[in-house]
């Protein structure tokens, strides 16, 4: 009886490593994303075609990268790997090779592309503040002098739906949001004529405010996609020529945090195949997902677990690191764009109220800048991710929410009411001038676009000489709302949003 009930358990021993063992498989391939959030690998698989295969990655696995042992965070997209994996697709071990050109590898220094769909083409603002998300148009051949009667109109749309949101334009297609009825829209339209393509719900409920009603951010183009994330944390992956939807969640809620004073207010960023949003929440203070599912890829926790705050993300790459740098509501930090780890973080230049000016980045410096009376602060990057504060405590940039543009190691932006040129590297002003009165701005073939909060537009030569102002008209589209859209150049056309609705002008000579 015992020898029989002992060459069973033998036998059952057997069958249960043959199960977990000898059903073992090896595939090569291309690593197309990774979540620390559920531990899963996601491969193509080399001749699988295009559908790739996901990993769950198990506690005793094995990963090693260029020969040296390393962990799940150091894992990224465009590894070559060698999986093996048992039964369940759970894998045991990783053997992983870098590419020997990185593909978002870009010399120390060298202004980033932080959206490569349409960069090079001046005809394309595919996301906010533009193509390098630096305010900075690349369109030439504009009018360096406004006439008096005001600029030629090329169309209006009105009724859009209340709106903060600018404009983003990719291959002839403009997207913008706003609240109809109830519901909050993602909108598309013919970019040179202004007729409705489609418009497709985020998800969310229509966000109502006493300083404006309606969506604050504005959607980011992404090849055949466009993503657009809501007042309400509503976040919407939709197809550009018909506004299907791909996916869709609320980082709110899936990250645990709470909506801030006046409403989310970000505009995503695409880096690679990941989606970059800051949700601010007790799970995660900034996350990347997979741009293609919307499946977590890392996600950071800054301490303290600060709220959101109204900037939207940038990419800044120098010494061979490359970061996300975004205000919260408490500080500018910067975490790893391949995993998320924090880099460093200063609280410099962040008010208690409202931080909504994006970082500026040039030739290894980053610049910041709030409003409510807190003023800018410079920091020196140095090597390994690393920074130095250069000078903070400067109130001779107090940005409110019209954002910065920095050109050859000067900084214009509205220091609240007083346009101001700004030395990059010593914080010293060199100019200022209050005609426009606060507002925000955009540059365009050796100019500034200047749109004041209460309704005017101006154009002045960007210059370290003094203000010099080339023309300015009223949009005959004002609403009773503060004028927070900012302006957008391309095409040769200057588009003006104010809450509802949209207003173009011909600016080319």
């Amino acid at each position: 009886m015992f020898r029989r009930a002992f060459v069973g358990a033998v036998v059952v021993t057997f069958i249960s490593f043959v199960a977990t063992h000898v059903m073992a498989a090896t595939v090569n391939g291309t690593v197309e994303s990774v979540s620390t959030d559920d531990n899963t690998v996601s491969v193509k698989v080399n001749g699988k075609g295009d559908e790739p295969k996901v990993f769950t990655v198990g506690p005793a696995v094995i990963i090693m990268i260029d020969g040296k042992k390393g962990t799940l965070e150091d894992v990224v997209a465009g590894q070559t790997v060698t999986v093996t994996a048992n039964a369940t697709n759970t894998a045991t071990k990783l053997l992983l090779k870098s590419p020997k050109t990185p593909p978002a590898s870009r010399k120390p220094g060298k202004k980033p592309n932080s959206n490569d769909a349409g960069a090079a083409d001046a005809g394309n603002w595919p996301q906010f503040r533009g193509p390098n998300r630096d305010n900075i148009s690349k369109e030439t051949g504009l009018l360096d002098q406004w006439p008096e009667e005001g600029l030629k109109v090329a169309w209006e749309q009105k009724k859009l739906g209340e709106a903060f949101s600018a404009v983003s334009i990719s291959e002839g297609k403009l997207f913008t949001m706003g609240n109809q009825g109830n519901i909050e829209m993602l909108l598309a339209m013919d970019a040179s004529t202004g007729k409705p393509l489609w418009a497709t719900k985020t998800g969310g409920a229509a966000y109502k405010n006493g300083m404006g009603n309606g969506p604050r951010g504005t959607p980011t183009v992404d090849a055949d996609r466009v993503y657009a994330l809501g007042a309400n944390g509503d976040l919407i992956c939709a197809g550009v020529d018909n506004g299907e939807v791909v996916w869709q969640k609320n980082i709110l809620k899936e990250y645990g945090g709470n909506n801030i004073t006046w409403g989310i207010s970000e505009s995503v960023l695409i880096d690679g195949k990941q989606l970059i949003c800051c949700p601010g929440g007790k799970d995660a203070t900034i996350v990347s997902l997979d741009k293609m599912t919307g499946r977590g890829i890392w996600r950071a926790t800054i301490n303290g677990t600060p709220q959101a705050s109204y900037a939207s993300p940038v990419i800044v790459e120098y010494g061979g690191e490359r970061m996300i740098v975004n205000y919260t509501h408490t500080a500018v930090v910067a975490v790893k764009a391949q995993n998320g780890n924090f880099c460093w973080g200063f609280p410099s230049s962040a008010n208690g109220t409202a931080n909504c000016s994006s970082p500026l980045y040039e030739d290894g410096k980053v610049f910041t800048a709030s409003g409510y009376g807190k003023g800018c602060a410079m920091f020196e990057l140095g090597p390994k991710g690393t920074a130095t504060v250069a000078y903070d405590d400067n109130k001779q940039m107090k940005n409110h929410h019209g954002g910065m543009v920095v050109l050859d190691g000067h900084v214009y932006g509205f220091d609240e009411g007083v346009l101001r040129c700004l030395d990059l590297k010593t914080g010293a002003s060199v100019w200022q001038d209050r005609s426009v009165g606060k507002g925000s701005l955009t540059y365009a073939d050796g100019h500034l676009y200047l749109r004041s909060e209460n309704g005017p537009m101006a154009l002045c030569t960007a210059t370290t000489k003094g203000y010099e102002e080339k023309g300015r008209f009223e949009p005959k589209n004002r609403s009773d709302k503060p004028a927070w859209a900012h302006p957008v150049v391309c095409g040769g056309r200057l588009f003006v949003r104010d809450m509802d609705s949209l207003i173009v002008y011909d600016i080319k000579k």
